[in-house]
């Protein structure tokens, strides 16, 4: 795994000290993510992830991973992405951009200042899992993605994990958050409310 170097009081950067921050439209600077962007973070993150698949993925702290930048303006973080490297493949861990700055070309320059670092280290490729956001989807498929795999996400609700979860020293289910292969996905989908097609996609950065 690659490790960061401190670059900062609060910041940590991967891949060494980076160069001059990166501007979009609007003035809206990529940098690396600071200690102080924390909360601010975490609302752009909430509020990108309610109109999507995910909208109760809500963290109440940020996870730190090997990779982290930040698009910045005058209202804060307004776009987001976190990629972990475990080895020669990275991952990417978060990718998000605030409603009131989406379409404006945030999450593209996000990923070219994370896909130039990675190249630099020699790392050979690129990792997401998606839901079936559409719009997400087509964004990574301009991008250079390309679909490696797929398999389910399924929610059970309290009146469904009664038929999957059994409990044990008195406690009582009341959901669960299951994988399934994506061969079951018409039996699952008559059996609980909610299942989602995750597909795994990858791009090369060689």
């Amino acid at each position: 795994m690659l490790g960061g170097d401190v670059v900062g009081a609060g910041r940590v950067s991967l891949l060494g000290a980076p160069g001059r921050p990166a501007v979009t439209g609007g003035q809206v600077a990529v940098r690396d993510y600071e200690t102080a962007d924390e909360a601010s973070w975490l609302r752009c993150r909430v509020l990108a992830f309610l109109a999507t698949s995910s909208y109760d993925d809500v963290w109440p702290v940020k996870r730190r991973t090997d990779l982290e930048l930040v698009a910045a303006g005058g209202d804060g973080v307004v776009g987001v992405l976190d990629v972990s490297v475990p080895g020669e493949g990275a991952v990417v861990e978060t990718v998000a951009v605030h409603p009131d700055h989406q379409r404006r070309g945030v999450a593209t320059a996000l990923l070219g200042e994370a896909v130039r670092r990675l190249a630099r280290c020699g790392v050979r490729t690129l990792e997401v899992s998606v839901r079936e956001d559409e719009p997400v989807l087509s964004w990574l498929a301009r991008n250079g993605f390309v679909e490696t795999s797929r398999s389910l996400h399924v929610y059970a609700s309290e009146d469904e994990v009664g038929t999957v979860v059994s409990a044990r020293y008195g406690l009582t289910p009341v959901g669960a958050f299951l994988h399934a292969r994506i061969e079951r996905e018409t039996e699952l989908r008559q059996r609980f409310e909610r299942v989602h097609v995750c597909r795994g996609m990858v791009r090369g950065l060689v």
